[in-house]
């Protein structure tokens, strides 16, 4: 018969601020429903959104991308509707990670995205085929990059540039453009 403790708070005898639970090899199992808080090492806040419909582009002018579908958001951080920016509540390195589907409907010259922490450029991906013919017109571009956030006031977004001879967009769908991010660190 397995034995139960009810308590509303735990704390070290000696105010060392280390707890051991179990023994090496144990298994620690959480009632349905509860969760752990405030735990170092957990990788909160995080969110993945994707462009839901294709988003048209000008040729060479650098647009932000409206991911406006939330795969998941654990803490309400990225704003899917408005601003669509990741402003994290808990300061931290944050891994961010996107890519985005670029199509011109004539010959794809290039394409780009864009890391903009608090309204400055920070990182770039730059995609250039070096096609002078129709034959190539899509690409993915992918960009990821560890960035340091506040966990107050910073946030990220994501735009795009993309130099074609006729139009531009970007494909919409989960699959191929896409941006998140989550918390790796103190």
């Amino acid at each position: 018969m397995a034995s139960k403790i009810n308590v509303d708070e735990i704390n070290s005898r000696t105010g060392s601020g280390t707890l051991t639970i179990g023994a090496s090899g144990d298994t620690v199992t959480l009632g349905s429903g509860a969760s752990f808080s405030n735990v170092s090492g957990q990788n909160y806040p995080a969110f993945e959104a994707y462009l839901s419909s294709d988003q048209s582009l000008t040729h060479n002018v650098t647009t932000k991308v409206t991911f406006d579908t939330e795969i998941f958001d654990t803490d309400n951080c990225y704003d899917n509707s408005t601003n669509y920016r990741f402003t994290p509540t808990v300061a931290g390195k944050y891994f961010i990670y996107s890519a985005a589907i670029v199509y011109g409907t004539g010959d794809l010259e290039s394409g780009k995205i864009l890391y903009y922490k608090n309204g400055t450029v920070i990182r770039q991906s730059h995609l250039d085929p070096a096609n002078s013919s129709n034959a190539i017109n899509q690409a993915s571009v992918v960009l990821n990059a560890v960035v340091d956030m506040n966990g107050s006031s910073d946030y990220i977004e994501i735009f795009t540039n993309v130099q074609s001879g006729v139009g531009a967009l970007i494909n919409s769908g989960t699959q191929g453009t896409y941006f998140g991010a989550y918390r790796i660190g103190a």
